[in-house]
């Protein structure tokens, strides 16, 4: 599970049937160094499966690869993150 930000929403002019009313974001996983300070995301954005409603900013937990499609199961979607989490406050601590 990675930590990222919403940094947008996708529209599909076409989808794959399974994904019909599915809401989609963009995000930016969030390295350590950029969750305990303001820089700027700096990674590639990915797609997200999206139920939870989170909007522009928010920071999220995401599951990726075929944890990203066990809440879909027993049918088959074919997505590779989903919004897992929306998460209020992050206590990071120094090892």
């Amino acid at each position: 599970m990675r930590i990222a930000k919403v940094i947008g929403h996708v529209t599909l002019n076409r989808c794959h049937p399974t994904l019909q009313g599915l809401s989609l974001k963009m995000a930016v996983p969030l390295s350590l160094a950029e969750l305990t300070s303001d820089q700027t995301p700096a990674g590639d954005s990915i797609a997200i499966v999206d139920q939870l409603g989170a909007g522009l900013g928010s920071v999220i937990a995401i599951s990726e690869s075929m944890e990203a499609a066990a809440p879909f199961r027993p049918d088959e979607k074919p997505i590779d993150a989903y919004n897992a989490a929306i998460l209020d406050h992050l206590d990071i601590r120094p090892q």
